[in-house]
């Protein structure tokens, strides 16, 4: 059955799924979504106002901008607190023995000739006591006090005042951001009161003041506003939809405005949501440490790939905020997502997507559309061909895996000239099957219906039926996988059900696809590469590419192909990314593990990684130029008594026994991460991220604390 996937995800005929927005022809605004007890709280007047204009400085690849902090990019030498504590004490015993001695003049007068010469005799032998001591005593404050301003230099109590002072007891808070001024109020909309939208700019800052707009009303209505820039929709259209529906205009077409709930922090200003917190460690680079670590699309855009064990954190603490930011795109009209799982893995709720696949689930609404909804016999042959047997394709550079794809177009083909359809998995397997009486009804009726020039296609397929490595077996078999009783109500082709196509992803749409792993583990590996399949084929070619789509693989065992990498390499030109999830680089065959770490530009090793997955990744990493320092002390026997005494204060003032100290400063090349610390050093919670942007920025690999 040919579908282009525009069924709404309410049940209801006429709703299309959901599309870019656009100047609404008027709609209500929906009520506030319950929030349910634990979940974050969203910008809501005040709250949202503060939000808005609070600081996001630029920061490197994948640091948290919301409320950053820059930070040098080497760590400033500190001095040892022993070390500290022990100068200010020192310096403060010198300058008062200085003082003792001036003030009882063991070092001579010498020290007030600058008052004697420069004061007037008058004012020193004045009559009057109290002026006299007035002027002394104000020379010998000053005095003390450039003493005290030396001995405060020298002893660096500034430093242990920041230390160890007030300034340490309370948490830094950034510092407090000036009010904008009128004409730079991200709240007052400049940019629409530039272009001569005053009204639509009046409607949308009182929305604003009011509490009536939220994060997705902000980006929804300024991706709108893209929209009018690039000549999309008409300005008037705009500001009529503005004035009339305010914060509420330029609706997704589901009429929702938020998620049901928020596990994770967002900050749709910037597009990032946050998964963690950059670890304080002398491997991660000072600029980054102490930094939250987030995710957008400039960085999915690249595609991640992530392994760790079961319980590691993929689901949760990836996955999960991935799609929920995600979703909130979507309802921005910025994104499409694609959420790919086994049943019951936690991927948000239902009613935080438009369209809910549940395949082998009486209940689903949806149905999965085999052939990606496409017309073309070729496309879809090689779309399915994937799907059936792209695991068993060579994997090796020059291997050849058109044949499956030649087998099934020679069956497409026909079948659909002579139906106006493909054919369901119980037709599709038994011509696979080779049967004599399918193939003998299907050359009957090209006959009869006057394409006989489709009958060397069946010609050939009989032929290569004789043939004892003929793939059309293994391709029957496979197929068999998809006709079981669980799955009878779907992949219909008849129009009885209603199958979604990956063609949608146009439209801002949200998909989730629940796979049936619980008892049907062979058929959920090939429905898996079905998805993976016709969303590289549908987002390659889009012909409107502004729109970000991703799709989203939590458990991608058995789905890594060489025609997968080479369609994961594709996606970054397209303005699309995938996320795939492994719990062991074991799942890829050894030929593809270098290819598709290659392929995708974000990496991530989590916690309980084996050495073997630790060498491939240490490998891709590479190696960098560090400087290394080999010390070597000898210690300094005092023969004398005074040597033993500046021995002895010395081990107070260090804590270290007096030695002669040899340095040898080299420039060494080491792993970034090697195996072993990757195996071992990676601690619960926690894992080894690098990051590149779609514009070519890297950042090193990091170590992250996953639970920050």
């Amino acid at each position: 059955m040919e579908s282009d996937g525009t069924r709404d995800a309410r049940d209801t005929e006429a709703n299309p799924v959901p599309r870019p927005a656009v100047p609404p022809q008027g709609s209500a605004v929906p009520p506030m979504p319950s929030m349910p007890p634990g979940t974050p709280p969203r910008p809501d007047g005040n709250a949202f106002l503060a939000w808005l204009r609070a600081s996001r400085p630029t920061a490197p690849p994948g640091v948290w901008r919301l409320g950053h902090r820059t930070r040098p990019e080497e760590e400033p030498e500190t001095i040892p607190g022993r070390q500290l504590l022990s100068g200010a004490l020192i310096s403060f015993l010198i300058g008062w023995l200085v003082w003792s001695l001036l003030w009882n003049g063991y070092l001579g007068g010498w020290w007030t000739l600058p008052l004697e010469l420069l004061a007037p005799d008058a004012w020193l032998e004045t009559e009057s006591r109290v002026g006299t001591a007035v002027l002394w005593y104000s020379y010998y404050t000053l005095i003390g006090g450039a003493l005290l301003l030396v001995v405060f230099r020298l002893g660096r109590w500034a430093e242990i005042w920041r230390r160890y002072g007030p300034p340490a007891w309370r948490p830094t808070a950034p510092p407090e951001q000036p009010p904008p001024t009128p004409g730079e109020d991200p709240a007052s909309w400049p940019e629409l009161r530039a272009a001569g939208a005053h009204e639509a700019a009046d409607r949308l800052a009182a929305d604003a003041r009011a509490g009536h707009m939220r994060d997705v009303d902000h980006a929804r209505i300024g991706r709108a506003w893209d929209g009018v820039r690039t000549g999309l929709h008409t300005l008037a259209a705009f500001t009529g939809a503005v004035v009339k529906d305010g914060a509420a205009a330029c609706p997704h077409p589901s009429g929702d405005r938020d998620l049901p709930a928020r596990q994770a922090r967002h900050d749709l200003l910037t597009g990032q949501v946050r998964v963690g917190t950059t670890a304080d460690d002398p491997r991660n680079p000072y600029r980054y440490r102490g930094a939250g670590l987030a995710f957008s699309p400039e960085l999915l855009g690249t595609s991640l790939l992530a392994v760790g064990p079961a319980g590691s954190g993929k689901t949760g603490s990836l996955i999960r905020p991935l799609a929920e930011s995600l979703c909130l795109h979507a309802l921005a009209g910025r994104a499409a997502v694609v959420v790919v799982g086994a049943a019951g893995a936690g991927l948000g709720p239902a009613e935080a997507y438009d369209v809910v696949i549940r395949v082998g689930h009486p209940d689903s609404v949806y149905d999965l559309d085999l052939y990606g909804g496409t017309t073309d016999p070729d496309e879809a042959a090689a779309i399915l061909a994937e799907a059936l047997v792209g695991d068993l394709a060579d994997p090796h550079p020059g291997s050849d895996s058109r044949r499956s794809a030649t087998v099934l177009a020679q069956l497409l083909g026909p079948f659909r000239a002579v139906h106006g359809r493909f054919p369901s998995v119980p037709e599709l397997r038994g011509l696979l099957d080779g049967a004599p009486g399918p193939l003998a009804a299907l050359r009957k009726a090209l006959t009869e219906t006057g394409h006989a020039s489709l009958l060397r296609e069946l010609d050939a397929r009989e032929r290569q039926l004789a043939h004892p490595g003929d793939v059309g077996a293994v391709l029957a078999d496979r197929i068999a996988l998809l006709d079981r009783p669980a799955f009878a109500s779907f992949f219909d082709t008849s129009g009885q059900s209603r199958p979604f196509s990956l063609k949608a992803l146009d439209h801002p749409v949200r998909v989730r696809v629940d796979l049936p792993q619980r008892g049907h583990a062979d058929a959920s590996r090939i429905l898996a590469r079905l998805v993976l399949a016709q969303f590289t084929a549908s987002v390659t070619a889009r012909e409107d590419r502004s729109l970000f789509a991703c799709l989203l693989l939590d458990d991608a065992g058995g789905v890594v192909t060489p025609e997968a990498v080479r369609g994961i390499q594709r996606l970054r030109s397209a303005n699309a990314g995938a996320v795939l999830t492994l719990r062991t680089l074991d799942d890829a065959p050894r030929p593809l593990r270098g290819p598709l770490l290659g392929a995708t530009g974000c990496r991530m090793a989590l916690s309980g990684l084996t050495p073997w997955d630790g060498q491939d990744f240490a490998e891709v990493w590479g190696k960098e130029w560090i400087e290394t320092r080999d010390v070597t002390d000898r210690q300094i026997i005092a023969e004398t008594p005074a040597g033993k005494a500046v021995h002895m204060l010395r081990r107070v003032i260090t804590g270290k026994a007096p030695t002669a100290r040899a340095v040898t400063v080299r420039q060494v090349e080491r792993e970034r991460w090697s195996a072993s610390e990757l195996a071992h050093g990676v601690p619960p919670g926690h894992a080894v991220l690098s990051l590149t942007t779609v514009r070519g920025e890297h950042a090193p690999p990091l170590l992250v604390d996953l639970r920050g």
